[in-house]
């Protein structure tokens, strides 16, 4: 009987719906007592047979719950697996001291089943990520038949307005949701014209710099850096540990730290470091032919 239900359970082809819930009206339906001693036999020992009596007889509430998400497009078998996913979850975890039955416990957890089936699988791109753009997939289509909305493209303002007030999420929301709803995702691959000649991806633009921008700039920086350690090397071993301590580290150094450090006053430490950055510049300045000098002689962006 176990097996019986784990093919059940494991539900996939869409042709086998109509034998699948003709065999499922087969599983009785459990009295409170029954299910209240089942569940606390699977609770204490882990018992199988009491999971499987659990399982079987709420079958015909997930299939229930299941066909009401009938217009996602999706095979109402998988639908159906997920949901009875979700039953398993929800049996796993009721607790039946809490004096309610496994029916109210389990539909929680079949709809969350379901609708986290149906989000990843109805478009290729995420669909949702918070609780309430979630509710607004799943209740955009309900209630645009309510208003009436039957016709495709953007939706009229007021009508926006209404379902945002109603399901608490901003307007631009709304918008969006509904054109990802009416736009089915489209394969890069697939052919622009019929004749098959060129593909939608042939039209991307790259909005990003080209390889031959970054190559430029890459070697532009690896001359800088070679020129900046030919200067470096003009200076005496203090002048250039204070200069690359106080104007070459990600975490410079105080004044006074190097004070201490080369026992001589916080003003004495500045001038040095003024002479080192100088002797620099006039390095850079006879080293760098003018039309590319940095403007105004600044050392800076050859230290980048």
């Amino acid at each position: 009987m176990a097996n019986a239900t784990g093919s059940l359970l494991g539900l996939e082809p869409e042709s086998n719906l109509s034998r699948y819930l003709q065999d499922i009206r087969k599983f009785p339906m459990l009295a409170p007592d029954e299910e209240y001693l089942l569940a606390r036999r699977y609770q204490e020992s882990q018992d199988p047979d009491a999971a499987h009596r659990l399982v079987s007889s709420h079958l015909r509430l997930v299939a229930k719950i299941a066909m009401g998400y009938r217009g996602y497009g999706l095979p109402m078998g998988e639908v159906i697996s997920e949901g009875n996913v979700g039953l398993m979850q929800a049996v796993k975890r009721f607790d039946p001291e809490r004096g309610f039955r496994l029916a109210t416990y389990a539909m929680w957890w079949i709809r969350a089943s379901i609708q986290e089936y149906i989000l990843h699988s109805w478009s290729l791109v995420k669909m949702g990520t918070t609780a309430a753009q979630k509710k607004l997939f799943f209740n955009l289509r309900k209630m645009k038949g309510q208003l009436q909305l039957m016709e495709d493209g953007d939706l009229p303002h007021e009508s926006v307005t209404t379902i945002a007030t109603k399901l608490g999420v901003p307007e631009q929301d709304v918008v969006n949701m509904n054109r990802r709803l009416a736009s089915p995702d489209h394969s890069l691959n697939a052919p622009v014209r019929l004749d098959g000649e060129g593909e939608w991806q042939d039209w991307l633009v790259d909005d990003g710099e080209s390889q031959e921008a970054m190559l430029a700039d890459s070697e532009e920086l690896s001359q800088r850096r070679d020129l900046l350690k030919q200067a470096m090397e003009t200076l005496n071993q203090r002048e250039r540990h204070i200069l690359t301590e106080r104007r070459l580290s990600e975490d410079p150094m105080t004044l006074e730290d190097l004070s201490r450090e080369y026992g001589i006053s916080r003003e004495r430490v500045r001038q040095i470091e003024v002479r080192a950055f100088e002797k620099l510049q006039k390095w850079m300045h006879k080293a760098v032919p003018a039309p590319t000098a940095p403007a105004g002689g600044e050392l800076e962006p050859a230290m980048a």
